[in-house]
């Protein structure tokens, strides 16, 4: 094939696998990339670099080279827009090229865009990786996101001009160590993809005050006027200047609400707008200032965390102080605006952090604590004034008594353990007691579980019927409770980051199995979000050799209202095997199910509200229920 044919083909192999594989190129010029650039304009440069990333021509061969065998030639195209993206990439930090510094495109006017918010574990991740060398970063990216062995990272190293390629594959070794054996997994979410981002708008203060000064200036200019009023001036004679605005009233923090700090024992209304600020930069105006100015304003490179369908819009009246000081070398800001929770964290030399929560309707318990600090393992509480003591217990350890906190002058805790990761086991499910104040309550004490957010997860138990409960949701503090709640804790990490304000176990049903199999507990266990819906996961809980061996997942139902005030009505149905090696079909529904009917591969009915028939292993069946009223429940499916 002729020289500049062999050329042109190899650029088109090339131009194929950009195209082919540009999510996954993107992903690893993003890791690659400086963090002190920030996330908006990391993600831009990363889809730059890339694009730019095609040769012009086929890689030069060296003089007196001969040419390569033809033949087949997969994965050659890809290897060249990889290699030169790593180029491109660690040129940013070590300012090889300047010219890859220039702007291209995609250029975004007016839009600020960056990779969704992970969990803790993602922030963790990404705190490590800001802290080394983009050739570290890369060597990580080559192993997890490319799949290399080492020694085919080294050469990639190597070629993109690392002087000494060995120490970042040292160091990305010890960085891998640290961070565990999920660091490819988190690598490969939604954290670290610019290809997968949310948008949001620029500083329009500053853009309206900007097209504000030039229309002044242009007025100016017009009239051949010999002074111009600046906002908020006053005029000669010493009238007074123009009203601020809404939204400039609400930058200012001299109009933050403040409760008076014994107001929380004299109102009916006990929720956030009962905290009084604390904290010992609560006076700092400059502080506040500049965390209000973030919030309206988010400058590049901030961090932006907001709960499932949480608004980050900026705050449209004068917010009230929650807090305002330092926790763990990082100044943090809490503010609250009726709706949502705002928390405004700097970390001294990095970019600021805005993480937000929606809390409307809270009451004693879901506005008892937030997470005022977080970081590898655990989080700090900031309490409500009207909490009293704190405790931690293991949820996977229900005979356990409860470990007291220390609290400082300030409401908030020492350090508490936080659950483990995804993928990191179930060993320990850590929760924290509160205990409110006998001043309002009659020192009720009351569960909350870390599942991401800001605002803790309540955590409630309903005992089965005919226990001689209330007839409604408990707190889960006593025996019964803690032991239901021992073999449903390690369901409740799939709730992680989705806004959930309380979980309730419901033990809905009992019933006796076949053979003397003893009694089994159908639960139903249901997460209500700050939002509106919830999550309904039906359980089968067999006698179990432990505590805390987990049940069975026999249906489950998103966006619904069952098990809740407003569905009561419930059917789960699961094939269990009895000692003797039979199988069975099993159903249980709620106390209002009269009566339930199996069609499909097995035919049977009960008229009672559980069920119990001989079945094959997978022997399909669709099970249904007969309402007092007249009415049909299916059952919940897996």
């Amino acid at each position: 094939m002729p020289m500049d044919e062999r050329s042109r083909a190899e650029v088109e192999r090339a131009e194929a696998a950009l195209v082919e594989h540009y999510p996954r190129l993107v992903r690893l010029a993003y890791l690659v990339l400086p963090p002190s650039m920030g996330r908006h304009r990391k993600v831009l440069t990363a889809h730059g670099l890339v694009q730019r990333a095609l040769p012009w021509r086929g890689p030069r061969r060296p003089a007196g080279a001969l040419p390569a065998q033809r033949g087949s030639d997969t994965g050659a195209g890809y290897d060249l827009v990889r290699q030169r993206t790593v180029e491109l990439a660690l040129a940013y930090e070590e300012r090889q090229r300047p010219a890859v510094l220039l702007p291209t495109v995609p250029f975004v006017w007016g839009l600020r865009l960056f990779p969704r918010a992970g969990g803790a574990d993602e922030l963790a991740l990404d705190q490590a990786l800001s802290a080394v060398p983009a050739t570290v970063r890369a060597a990580l990216g080559l192993w997890h996101l490319e799949g290399l062995d080492p020694d085919a990272a080294r050469a990639v190293l190597v070629r993109a001009g690392v002087a000494d390629p060995d120490m970042p594959q040292r160091a990305a070794g010890q960085l891998d160590r640290r961070t565990g054996a999920g660091a490819a997994a988190l690598l490969n979410s939604g954290e670290f993809d610019p290809c997968t981002v949310q948008a949001r708008p620029t500083d329009l203060l500053r853009r309206r005050q900007r097209v504000r000064a030039a229309a002044v200036l242009a007025a100016v200019l017009a009239l051949g006027a010999a002074a111009v009023a600046l906002p908020f001036g006053g005029s000669p004679d010493g009238a007074a200047g123009p009203v601020p605005t809404a939204a400039q009233q609400a930058l200012d923090p001299g109009r933050l609400l403040r409760t008076p700090h014994e107001q929380w024992a004299e109102t009916s209304r006990v929720d956030f707008t009962a905290w009084p600020p604390r904290g010992r930069q609560a006076g700092d105006r400059q502080l506040l200032a500049r965390a209000l100015r973030v919030w309206a304003a988010p400058p590049a490179g901030t961090r932006i965390v907001a709960a499932a369908d949480t608004s980050t819009r900026p705050p449209a009246a004068p917010p009230r102080l929650l807090y305002a000081g330092l926790i763990d070398n990082v100044m943090v800001v809490v503010f609250h605006d009726g709706e949502r929770l705002v928390r405004y964290a700097e970390p001294e030399g990095a970019t600021p952090t805005l993480h937000f929560a929606r809390v409307d309707n809270a009451d004693l318990t879901t506005a008892g604590g937030l997470v005022i600090g977080r970081g590898n393992g655990w989080l700090r509480y900031l309490i409500a004034p009207w909490v009293s003591d704190v405790a931690v217990r293991d949820l996977l350890a229900p005979d356990a008594p409860p470990h007291g906190l220390h609290l400082a002058p300030d409401g908030v805790t020492d350090r508490i353990p936080i659950p483990p990761a995804d993928g990191a086991g179930c060993g320990h499910w850590p929760v924290t007691a509160f205990r409110s104040s006998p001043r309002i309550d009659d020192r009720r004490s009351f569960l909350v579980a870390d599942l991401g957010d800001l605002a803790p997860a309540h955590l409630t138990y309903l005992p089965p019927p005919g226990s001689g409960g209330p007839g409604g949701p408990v707190e889960a503090t006593g025996a019964p409770a803690l032991h239901s709640w021992a073999r449903t804790a390690c369901s409740l990490r799939s709730l992680r980051g989705t806004g959930v304000r309380s979980v309730n176990n419901w033990a809905y049903a009992q019933q006796d199995l076949p053979e003397g199999g003893g009694t089994a507990t159908w639960v139903c266990n249901r997460a209500e979000t700050w939002r509106g819906p919830g999550r309904a996961v039906v359980q089968f809980q067999p006698p179990a050799a432990g505590p805390v061996d987990p049940g069975r997942i026999a249906g489950r139902a998103d966006g619904t209202a069952v098990c809740s005030p407003f569905g009561r009505h419930v059917l789960g149905d699961v094939h269990w095997q009895a000692k003797s090696g039979k199988w069975y079909l099993l159903a249980a529904g709620s106390s209002e199910v009269a009566g339930i009917d199996v069609a499909g591969g097995v035919r049977a009915g009960a008229e009672a509200a559980t069920l119990a028939v001989p079945a094959a292993q997978n022997a399909p069946a669709q099970v249904e229920g007969r309402l007092r009223d007249g009415r049909s429940l299916r059952a919940l499916r897996p």
